[in-house]
């Protein structure tokens, strides 16, 4: 069987057209037995892809897995791995059937896939992860290992500092005859754990298909950068829309792709050719990149029970509570804005909402310069502590005391 090409087929049959023991990597994210047909349309709405995950019983749904299962043993080098994407529908199924065929003692990691979909369309916990079952076909299995960035919380000094145990048993910071702490080996970072938050695909994503449950590339090159170098050959036998394709040949890796669907194997092929590739700005630049509101900002939004908007100039929250079946913006006064700039801001971001009420927190004492009255439906809520100068500013004058500095 030929590399860097994509199968139309069933694909227990076209793995066993390739050679034994010549796979690195078998990863292959199939239907998780939902039992509904999939279907998901494009941006433009000229194409319709969909697959079938219907069952006639759980049976039968293991005995296909198991069938590619063992074929995946076969084709996968001593020093391979296999990974499979599942999520809570059968992975406890799936779990005692890669046991069985890869025995309990290749596994090596139950990975959570921890990503933000927001949906109120269930009773219950919010479906946020899925799992990704390593294993490997024996001990020997090749392994690369990704540092992470220590936590803001880390003590680095701290880390950077040689320990041993002491006699009973307590883990201590070792010291020289000098009595000097002592300094351990070079730290690269933490070791990539086996929680990863990598942002699901968004609606706007380029790289998109319109292909119903596509992953991420970013998910794939991490896993095949954890278990493959380069010019290592890669396999996915429900391959999709081929990204764990369009990730092997991003990375410099050969790839082998199987799907039934000719729609499918089409969709994959012109991927392969536009190698598109949504970068994650979260991944890259961090949480705090996107947490753009000051501490006092989150304490204004907490006291009147709001959450936060981060990048919106004229609207900083809303509260948790509607007000006639509508959400209530709120906007905070700047440090250098008027309350009249305040309220013309948060009317402008307000504009055909249709908003029942909008509120505006004041946070400094001034007076109105305007010849007319600003003609605005804005609640103006003093903050807490432009309330607290107003009551000592009234009592130091009811006592003759000057007032205090705003």
């Amino acid at each position: 069987m030929e590399i860097n090409k994509i199968y139309n087929g069933n694909c227990t049959e076209e793995l066993k057209k390739i050679d034994s023991g010549i796979v690195d990597l078998v990863y292959f994210d199939p239907p998780f037995f939902t039992q509904k047909k999939h279907k998901l349309t494009n941006k433009d709405n000229s194409k319709t892809y969909e697959f079938d995950d219907k069952y006639s019983s759980l049976d039968e749904y293991l005995s296909v897995i198991e069938n590619v299962l063992i074929q995946t043993k076969r084709i996968l080098k001593n020093t391979g791995s296999v990974f499979l994407h599942c999520d809570k529908t059968a992975s406890h199924n799936l779990r005692v059937l890669l046991d069985k065929v890869f025995g309990p003692n290749n596994f090596q990691s139950e990975i959570i896939w921890s990503y933000k979909r927001w949906s109120n369309s269930k009773k219950g916990l919010l479906n946020s992860h899925q799992v990704i079952f390593f294993y490997s076909k024996s001990k020997d299995f090749k392994f690369n290992n990704i540092y992470t960035e220590y936590s803001a919380t880390t003590n680095i000094d701290q880390i950077l500092q040689d320990r041993q145990k002491n006699e009973n048993g307590k883990s201590t910071y070792k010291k020289d005859e000098n009595g000097n702490i002592v300094l351990g080996k070079e730290k690269k970072g933490v070791p990539l754990s086996d929680v990863w938050d990598i942002p699901y695909l968004n609606p706007k994503a380029k790289e998109r298909t319109g292909y119903p449950t596509q992953k991420p590339v970013l998910l794939l090159n991490q896993i095949l950068s954890i278990v493959t170098d380069e010019n290592d050959l890669v396999v996915d036998p429900f391959c999709g829309s081929g990204t764990t394709c369009v990730s092997a040949k991003h990375l410099k890796r050969n790839f082998i792709g199987i799907d039934v669907s000719k729609d499918a194997v089409e969709l994959a092929n012109k991927r392969l050719e536009e190698m598109i590739i949504t970068e994650s700005n979260l991944l890259q630049n961090g949480i705090e990149e996107y947490q753009a509101k000051s501490e006092d900002e989150l304490s204004h939004l907490k006291t009147i029970n709001a959450i936060p908007v981060q990048r919106n100039s004229g609207i900083d929250g809303f509260l948790k509570d509607y007000y006639n079946g509508f959400p209530v913006p709120v906007k905070i006064q700047g440090e250098y804005e008027t309350l009249e700039d305040a309220i013309i801001k948060i009317e402008k971001a307000s504009i055909r909402k249709n908003y029942q009420r909008k509120i505006v927190i004041q946070t400094k004492l001034e007076d109105s310069n305007r010849l007319f009255p600003l003609n605005s439906d804005v609640i103006v809520i003093k903050s807490l502590e432009l309330q607290t100068k107003e009551i000592l500013n009234t009592t130091l004058a009811q006592q003759g005391f000057g007032e205090m500095a705003d």
